[in-house]
């Protein structure tokens, strides 16, 4: 009997459709990929097309955690301060709101 945890088909159903979104994204990859890393974090970089415009990809590949970005929400970044970027390493892994607060 292999042990089965509550939620498990959900999660495995999430993870295939976030992997053939990522897959996806990848197809339409516009020029090089730029990869930045330091002793604390390393990611990939690099711009897709989609049919709502270009995004920035953001790949985690120690993680496996990614992001599309569109541009706004890229200039939406310049609009921060230090405190902002210092919470949002403060909760690794996470959202910095709630899903409660994220629906709002």
């Amino acid at each position: 009997m292999t042990p089965r945890w509550p939620g498990e088909e959900d999660d495995a159903v999430a993870a295939a459709r976030a992997a053939a979104e990522l897959r996806a994204l990848r197809e339409h990859r516009s020029g090089e990929e730029i990869v930045l890393g330091n002793e604390f974090a390393e990611i990939r970089v690099c711009r897709v097309e989609t049919r709502n415009g270009s995004r920035l990809l953001i790949e985690a590949p120690k993680s496996g955690q990614w992001v599309a970005l569109c541009p706004l929400e890229l200039e939406s970044l310049t609009w921060q301060n230090a405190a902002t970027f210092s919470a949002m390493i403060g909760t690794p892994f996470g959202p910095l709101l709630g899903h409660d607060e994220e629906a709002t």
